[in-house]
């Protein structure tokens, strides 16, 4: 696929009122001529990661896990786990997504964030998000999200709430300033 949008943000529009999807920013793990699967970045769920662990008996006396916690990733599979991280390791279910940006699937990862030997930066999901072969391309022409390449420093480093306002600036989009109206010239 020539444009692909891996490793992308999709931002939806002011005017999607999905409700999985409102003010969402979702960033693109894959993206082929077979659909796209991605992982909203901007919804944390009232559950930590400390609270995670626990729940799948794996053992940590960080007080640091307390204060991560984990992001609904979107609607489908939501007891699947994912953990978007910023550097390789030998875990079970890993792929490189970008040149510095790996998805993890295997609780193998959790054991080695819990002993604090796992990746500088993390984001952890429940779910994900899924369209099938053009449906996103027909919700992009229909003006239902816009696109960016992704950066670290939003994925990262942004709080969560600053995430959908952060992503459209990329693009210098005031998102503020976007009609909710929908319309093609």
């Amino acid at each position: 696929m020539a444009n692909s949008l891996k490793n992308h943000f999709l931002i939806a529009m002011p005017s999607l009122n999905d409700s999985f999807f409102y003010h969402s920013v979702i960033y693109l793990c894959d993206h082929d001529d077979e659909g796209a699967v991605g992982l909203i970045i901007n919804r944390p769920t009232q559950i930590t990661l400390d609270e995670l662990l626990n729940h799948i008996n794996i053992h940590t006396d960080s007080k640091h896990l307390k204060t991560i916690p984990i992001l609904f990733g979107g609607p489908l599979h939501k007891s699947q786990g994912m953990v978007l991280h910023d550097s390789a390791g030998k875990w079970d279910t890993s792929t490189q997504v970008a040149d510095n940006i790996f998805l993890t699937t295997s609780t193998d990862i959790l054991k080695d964030i819990s002993a604090d030997n796992g990746p500088e930066h993390i984001l952890i999901a429940l779910g994900y998000a899924g369209w099938g072969a053009g449906q996103l391309e027909q919700e992009i022409a229909d003006n239902s999200w816009l696109t960016v390449a992704a950066n670290d420093e939003v994925l990262f480093k942004t709080p969560s709430k600053q995430r959908w306002h952060a992503a459209a600036s990329l693009l210098g989009v005031d998102i503020n300033l976007l009609s909710n109206t929908v319309g093609h010239a």
